[in-house]
């Protein structure tokens, strides 16, 4: 079920998750070693037995992180399954499920027990949600949630696919959802963010809903924010 992604860094496939309309979305977490062993997990899909026994032999769960406030669903079973793991929310997202514990905001500041390995920069001033998006440096990895997307082709069908194809979900590489573009409520904060984005070493890219780019990974990143970066 793990996907060897690069050095210290593997991927996992989820189920698929129904959101509005009926649309339908593949799902994709991250599982990223620390120097100490230690395991930060990105945007957890559904916990499985199978899946637990994986990362468990991997090291400990120690670092819970939702990059987005879209990103929950799974969080209160991971917790649960690794009370000792700190929950860390992106914004938006404690207001949202009240009902979880969370360690930590990704307010943008630095999160000691893991910056030297993994950096982040919030998205801000999206009215859909603000994103937070990680850089695994060992690996040479991009993390984006929800703001960079790519369905594969047929996956969607009848109408869902036309919409799905004029929002940018489907096309030849990952791209901004249009429905993302125009929820940007402040551009100037999101362009500032994207540049110091572009500014990491990219190699690789990895997207919850998106087919996984493994090398170039940069100039994909400028051609996906070319309409916000000039």
């Amino acid at each position: 079920m793990l996907k060897d992604f690069g050095q210290e860094i593997w991927t996992a496939e989820g189920p698929e998750v129904v959101a509005t309309l009926g649309f339908h979305y593949p799902t994709r977490m991250a599982i990223i070693k620390l120097p100490s062993g230690d395991l930060f997990i990105w945007s957890p899909v559904a916990l499985t037995e199978d899946l637990r026994d994986e990362v468990d032999a991997l090291g400990k769960v120690r670092y819970l992180v939702a990059p987005n406030s879209l990103r929950h669903l799974f969080i209160a079973d991971w917790k649960e399954a690794y009370p000792n793991a700190g929950v860390y929310a992106a914004p938006g997202l404690r207001e949202k499920r009240k009902d979880i514990a969370f360690d930590r905001g990704l307010d943008g500041t630095p999160v000691p027990e893991w910056s030297g390995e993994i950096d982040y920069i919030v998205v801000p001033g999206n009215a859909i949600t603000s994103e937070a998006v990680f850089f695994h440096r060992r690996s040479g990895t991009a993390l984006f949630t929800d703001l960079l997307q790519q369905l594969p082709s047929g996956w969607l069908s009848g109408w869902r696919a036309v919409v799905a194809k004029l929002d940018l979900m489907i096309g030849p590489e990952p791209s901004v959802p249009r429905k993302f573009r125009v929820a940007f409520t402040n551009r100037h904060a999101a362009r500032t963010a994207v540049e110091r984005i572009l500014a990491w070493p990219v190699e690789k890219v990895l997207m919850a809903h998106g087919t996984p780019v493994t090398n170039n990974g940069r100039a994909l990143l400028r051609r996906a924010f070319k309409w916000l970066v000039v």
